[in-house]
Order: C-alpha cells, then structure tokens, then sequence
C-alpha cells in the first residue's frame, strides 16, 4: 500500500486539507455561534468536525481505495448562522445535530429515503441553499462600509486572486484578514499569552436536549441540505473521474462520524465535492488507482489542523465581528452564484425557486421553526400547483 504513496499525491493531500480548512472554518464559527455556542464551544465544534472528518476520509479511502475526501457541511453552517439560537440554547441545537446524523445513516442504509432526498427539486433545493446562503453574502460589503481600511484589504485580495486562481482566492482573503489583524488591529492587554493558552486542543461536552421545533428547523435543513448540496454532488463528482462507489455505505459513515463529534458541537461531516475533484483528479496521481492516498493525506491534515483548532479560534475572536463574518461571506459567493444560478435557469419552476428563495432570504420564523424549511415546503407546493396548471391546460 505504501508503495502507492507519491511526491504528487502527498502534495495534492495537504493542499487539500489546508484549502478545505481555510477556505471555510469562518462559516463553521459562524454557524456554531449562530445558534449559540460560545467560542469555546465552538472551538470545540470545528476541532470535533476537523479530526472527524479526516479520520473518516482516512478510513473510507483505505477501505475502498478511492479518493473519498470528507468535508464539514459548509452549507449546514450557512444555515446555522441564520437560523438564530433556539429556545434552550446551544444543547438544543447539538440535539438537533445528532438528529440529523442519524438521517444521514438512515440514508445510508435505508435506501427509499435517500432516494426521497435524491427526489427533491434541484431548483428547490438550490433555491434554500441560495437563500440561506445570501446574508453571509453581504458581509463583505458591511464591512468595508464599517471600516475601509479593514474592510477593503480582505475583498481586493479576494478580488485580485479570484480572476487568476479562483481556488486560493479564500485563503488569500484569509490572509489578508490576518494581516489587517496583525498591522490594524490593536489587541488587548495580554491577548497573545491568553492566545498561546488556547494551543491545547479545545474540547467541551455538551449535554444534548431536543425539542420539536429545532427538529424541524434545524435537523431537517441541516440534513436535507448536506444531503443535497455535499453527499450526493461528492458522488457525482466521484463518477466524473471515473470511480464508481457504492453511495450508501459512504453517506451512513459521514452520518457515523457526525453522530460521533456532535456531542462536542460539530453539526455534520459529509463527502466532499470540490476537494473532491482535487483528490481524484490527474493532478493527484496519473493512475487512478494510486489517487486514494491524496484524501488520506488530506484527512491527516485535517486533524493537525483541528488539533489547533483552539488557537484559531482564539485569534479570530480578536478580531470585530464583521471581519470574520467577511472572510465568510467571499467564501460562499461561489456558492451563492452557482446555486442561484442552478435555481433559476429553468423557466418552468422559477416562480417556485423564487418563492422558496424569497422565504428563506427573508429570515422570517413561524412558531420557532426557521424559514429554510418554509421556504422548501412553499417552493414545493407552489411547483405542485404549477405542474397541476400545466396538467389541467392540457
């Protein structure tokens, strides 16, 4: 097995750890502190879903001898930063995440109702995650109307290295951001000895509780959206280069793993999708069958880096809000261009999109349930009465 091992696969896997890593741990911290955790439990939360998913992406890929590289759900965290903190704090919400693992095993190995997720509207779909998506999108722009000297810096680096290498156009923004921390921001007294303090891995149990309402908003998006917008593009992107796994083993391990790191505040891991496509793609491994030890070297990445998930998380807390919730919002323009644009290019359903967008965005709740799932259960019913007109005119 170690004779598979390369200079080229060992590169592509930690490029793929540090670009996994950078380019979203802000969403992560977002959604965390979006419905309640404090920064220690959220630190706790990126560290538990850091090691979790490269432990998982390590033994899937040795398992099957496939690429398989493991992400945190991105769009899962976009959604928890809008969701809001639900009534009984964050050990509702690590409810409603353990929850949702337990569909994504059910998933796995139930196979009607992965089909069921697998049959929900692409339009729809996208139209959620695009809305849940858009507010993040704005922080980049509050925060050069906040502070310019602050603001600017992270969005021209993100500007200027998106229209040459779209892939280390976050991470540029990322460093940018450290920079305006390091040269404009003025720290508190005693700040770089309370954040050598925090290089011991951070780690927090917390008690899960569950009520019906965070079920619904928070289980049911978190798990429809993973599902959606991660698990079954990770696979598609998987047969795009050829491999042909086997779905339902591989989405009942992510559900496993998320089941194992939320008790300590990660709200779901999940097959990986763009990642994905650097691990199993020429650039990892002329052979397609030396390609696997490119994700498991990511996966150790992973968990370095979330071993020092606690100094990360310390040193952002220096910083304004806005900054961060920045960095976070150009991480996700991608994902918003693309997902919009996968909602609305289809004539026949766009009014649906629009409605379940609409909703979303709108950040409107009714009786403690968010609007990501009345979004999707309007979007669904407006494409239901669209279909029954187009039946009815014949």
């Amino acid at each position: 097995m170690l004779k598979d091992l390369s200079p080229q696969s060992f590169f592509m896997g930690c490029l793929t750890a540090f670009v996994g890593f950078a380019s979203s741990f802000a969403v992560v911290l977002q959604g965390l502190k979006g419905v309640g955790a404090t920064d220690f439990e959220a630190a706790s939360g990126l560290m538990a879903l850091s090691v979790s998913m490269g432990v998982c992406a390590i033994v899937l890929s040795l398992w099957t001898k496939l690429p398989v590289s493991i992400a945190w759900s991105t769009p899962g965290a976009a959604l928890l930063a809008t969701a809001g903190v639900p009534e009984g704090g964050f050990p509702v919400a690590v409810g409603a995440f353990l929850v949702c693992a337990v569909l994504i095993i059910i998933a796995g190995l139930f196979k009607p109702l992965g089909k069921a997720v697998a049959a929900i509207p692409a339009p729809i779909a996208n139209a959620m995650l695009s809305g849940v998506i858009l507010g993040l999108c704005f922080a980049p722009f509050k925060a050069i109307a906040f502070d310019p000297l602050f603001g600017l810096p992270i969005f021209a680096a993100w500007a200027v290295v998106a229209a040459f290498k779209r892939l280390y156009a976050v991470p540029a923004a990322l460093l940018a951001f450290v920079l305006v921390m390091a040269f404009g921001v003025e720290l508190p007294d005693g700040a770089m000895a309370n954040w050598a303090a925090s290089l011991a891995p951070p780690m927090e149990l917390v008690t899960p509780a569950f009520t019906l309402p965070s079920l619904i908003s928070i289980s049911l998006p978190l798990f429809i959206v993973t599902m959606a917008s991660q698990n079954i593009p990770g696979i598609a992107v998987l047969k795009v280069n050829h491999y042909d796994p086997n779905p339902g083993p591989l989405f009942a391990t992510t559900g496993l793993f998320s089941l194992l790191s939320a008790p300590f505040g990660g709200h779901a891991v999940n097959l990986a999708a763009i990642t994905a496509a650097m691990c199993s793609g020429e650039d990892a491994h002329p052979d397609p069958k030396k390609r696997y030890w490119a994700a498991i070297i990511g996966g150790v990445g992973y968990v370095i880096l979330g071993l020092l998930a606690g100094a990360v998380t310390a040193f952002v807390s220096l910083a304004p809000p806005i900054l961060i919730q920045a960095v976070a919002g150009l991480a996700l323009i991608g994902a918003f261009s693309g997902s919009a644009l996968a909602a609305f290019k289809d004539a026949e359903t766009r009014e649906a999109a629009a409605v379940t967008f609409l909703i979303t965005a709108s950040g409107v709740s009714f009786g403690g349930i968010s609007g990501a799932f009345w979004g999707l259960v309007a979007g669904g019913l407006m494409l239901g009465l669209l279909n029954f007109a187009k039946a009815w005119r014949g």
